[in-house]
């Protein structure tokens, strides 16, 4: 396959998401490992994160507990993430592929002042997006049309990576795009035990592993 853009998921693929669901298992007053177990008992069962809040804490508003949250600790982190929360290999992946001359795009499912997080850590990237930014979120087909937009090139020439199958692999396939199913945290893990994962053009481990796919390809 003839690849010129790879775009790229936040959660769980750029970002390690575990220190943001310590703080709200604290902030909700649940064991991390009570927390982190519902979310574990969503992925596997086909829930979203809201359940798990639901189920640990029925009844929460998030909404009223976020703006709580945040005049609480106006100079924490809360639920946000900052460059001690990626994974290792994003960086030197990253700057891999834009020297092997791929563009490289960073858009997920992320609220409005992750762009300025992202941003922040001055990664190896060609263009960074976000479903608040664009007023659509995955799996959405308007949010895969907006990344065949900025992309600019044909729909098989772009690389969607993602750690889901629902919200990344399928809808990307739908847009014609191709995709890499990224094995790692909760929900790349056990997606890539779905049958249909085998739809992806590539299951990895890891950025570093993509890179060199890539590299070889």
């Amino acid at each position: 396959m003839t690849i010129r853009s790879v775009v790229l998921d936040v959660g769980e693929t750029l970002i390690d998401e575990s220190r943001i669901w310590w703080r709200w298992s604290k902030r909700l007053g649940v064991t991390p490992l009570t927390f982190m177990g519902a979310l574990g008992a969503m992925a596997a069962t086909g829930g979203s994160y809201r359940q798990a809040f639901e189920l640990v804490a029925p009844g929460r508003d998030i909404s009223a507990e976020l703006a709580a949250w945040k005049k609480d600790d106006p100079d924490g982190l809360r639920e946000n993430f900052d460059a001690d929360d990626l994974y290792p290999d994003v960086r030197s992946s990253l700057a891999a592929m834009r020297d092997a001359g791929y563009q490289v795009i960073i858009a997920g499912n992320q609220p409005i002042q992750a762009y300025d997080q992202l941003a922040a850590m001055d990664l190896p990237h060609d263009g960074i997006y976000t479903s608040a930014g664009w007023g659509v979120s995955k799996p959405d087909p308007e949010f895969f049309a907006k990344v065949l937009a900025v992309a600019g090139h044909a729909p098989d020439e772009i690389l969607y990576v993602g750690d889901r199958v629902d919200n990344d692999v399928l809808p990307a396939l739908a847009a014609g795009m191709k995709t890499a199913l990224l094995r790692r945290g909760p929900w790349g893990y056990l997606h890539a035990r779905r049958d249909d994962a085998a739809k992806a053009d590539m299951i990895v481990d890891s950025l570093t592993e993509l890179a060199e796919r890539l590299h070889r390809a």
